[in-house]
């Protein structure tokens, strides 16, 4: 579906994101049974996460660990006295019939995030997203569909009760979202965090990080919202910011041919590239929530409050504000370094043994990157350890190795570890810096090349590239490139 680029700009998307996060806490919120994913299905239950009659749940202290840190991380106010619901509803994978989540009184509340954007001009932009609330609930099970009614004949469903009160912390923003892209980017920052944190490991491809858009559109100027549609079922970040795309030409579309949106819930189909619908949307009137009367209310004291606090490690924004300020790497750079916390971890402790920031970055970003994805591996999974990555960087800077030499050695030392001072000794692979040493050896190569000398000197200076190459293959890569381009040029033009 496509818009046309003046009826758009007549119209303004309003966005908020609904985000279920999956705590990684080791047992449920309310019972004891495992949440490791992928176990036989119905494997991971008791009467408890089944909603046996008689059975009491009990709170599970991690969660709420998890959830005050990652409001506390998340720039919210954390309620001293909170409190758990029962939200009605029917779902065939909702043993109980009804969700324990919180309604009125959550535990985290008015608080913000910071995403980076790039302007018209590629200049970084920094734009504050609303958090309105993060609360805690139990997650539903999982069907699973199969067979054919149409085909054969026997469709069926089967459920799987495992995923039945593993914990999440739902986070849900401020309708502050203006296109697919600032939505892709809040999502992702939040995941960021989260990750940081340890309190979720953020697998959209498990469903430990789901995402729900709530999006209408209205004229621009114009105060009041129009009427919002969610969007449910994407499994990606390019899925998020494609999906809201569409659905902002469908909406415009229905507006300007004098239609009416209807408020439901639609699906993002990944095949066709477009929404449909999936149900009319409820209201917080059709769940009659009242407090969960087996779970007493919540109060996190002072001590508490600070203790966790204290815990939170840097977070990503802070991290890439200090890279770029303190530093002087450029905001693209910080935002790959900070991506993942354990690069960022082993950047830093790179750093602290002496490596130089801007070379540092460059090659982890490029060759130690390309290392691991090739590989499929981890930062933590490589042999060179930071200590040992800043040896190999300063002897590039003390002109002991070349780039080239190092890049050579580079795939030996992050399988195999060890000391790159003791392997290029062993190797003698030391670079070589002496003035007389290179003109011994440029002027051997001016007499093997006799034919090719003269045509450089009668004007084909491009044959310059071949001496250096000739050069570079008889001292085995350890010329100085600076000094024997320097020396190699006066000899050629003698």
């Amino acid at each position: 579906m496509v818009t046309e680029a003046p009826v758009k700009t007549k119209y303004e998307a309003i966005i908020g994101l609904e985000t279920h996060c999956q705590l990684s806490t080791a047992t449920k919120i309310f019972c004891n049974c495992s949440t490791e994913f992928g176990v036989q299905p119905n494997h991971n239950v008791c009467p408890v996460c089944m909603g046996m009659p008689g059975v009491l749940p009990v709170l599970n202290k991690t969660v709420l660990e998890y959830a005050v840190k990652a409001g506390t991380a998340l720039n919210c106010k954390i309620a001293d006295y909170s409190k758990f619901d029962r939200k009605q509803y029917f779902y065939p994978d909702l043993p109980k019939n009804y969700q324990v989540s919180q309604y009125d009184l959550p535990i985290a509340e008015h608080g913000w995030l910071e995403i980076e954007l790039v302007d018209d001009r590629g200049q970084p932009v920094r734009k504050r997203i609303g958090i309105t609330r993060l609360h805690m609930e139990e997650d539903a099970g999982k069907l699973v569909h199969g067979g054919s009614e149409r085909l054969s004949g026997s469709a069926f469903s089967l459920v799987d009760y495992n995923r039945t009160g593993v914990p999440l912390a739902e986070i849900v923003s401020e309708p502050d979202i203006r296109s697919g892209q600032e939505a892709a980017e809040y999502a992702q920052e939040l995941r960021r965090i989260l990750r940081y944190m340890g309190v979720c490991d953020g697998n959209m491809q498990e469903g430990s990080l789901r995402c729900d858009v709530n999006i209408s559109v209205r004229p621009v100027g114009r105060e009041k919202f129009g009427t919002k549609v969610e969007i449910k079922n994407m499994n990606s970040f390019n899925a998020i910011g494609r999906a809201i795309d569409y659905e902002i030409d469908r909406q415009i579309e229905i507006l300007e041919s004098g239609g009416i949106i209807v408020q439901e819930t639609r699906l993002w189909e990944e095949g066709t590239q477009r929404t449909i619908s999936m149900r009319t949307k409820e209201g917080a009137s059709d769940y009659r929530y009242f407090p969960e009367p087996d779970l007493t209310p919540i109060e996190v004291t002072p001590a508490q409050l600070a203790q966790w606090k204290a815990e939170l490690p840097e977070l990503p924004a802070q991290k890439r504000h200090r890279y770029e300020e303190d530093l002087g790497l450029s905001p693209y750079d910080a935002r790959i370094l900070t991506d993942d916390r354990a690069v960022a971890e082993y950047f830093e402790a790179g750093l602290a043994a002496g490596a130089p920031a801007k070379q540092a970055a460059n090659w982890l970003m490029s060759d130690i990157t390309g290392y691991l994805n090739s590989e499929k591996r981890t930062i933590a999974d490589i042999a060179l350890t930071p200590q040992a990555f800043a040896e190999l960087l300063n002897a590039i800077e003390s002109n002991t190795i070349s780039s080239k030499i190092a890049k050579d050695l580079l795939p030996e030392l992050l399988a195999q570890g060890g000391s790159p001072k003791e392997l290029i000794e062993r190797k003698g692979l030391t670079q070589i810096s002496d003035p007389s040493v290179l003109e011994a050896f440029i002027d051997e190569l001016l007499v093997a090349h006799p034919s090719e000398l003269e045509q450089y000197r009668s004007g084909k200076t491009k044959l310059q590239g071949f001496f250096v190459g000739q050069l570079m293959k008889k001292t085995g890569g350890r010329a100085d490139p600076k000094l024997a381009n320097q020396l190699l040029i006066e000899k050629l033009q003698g």
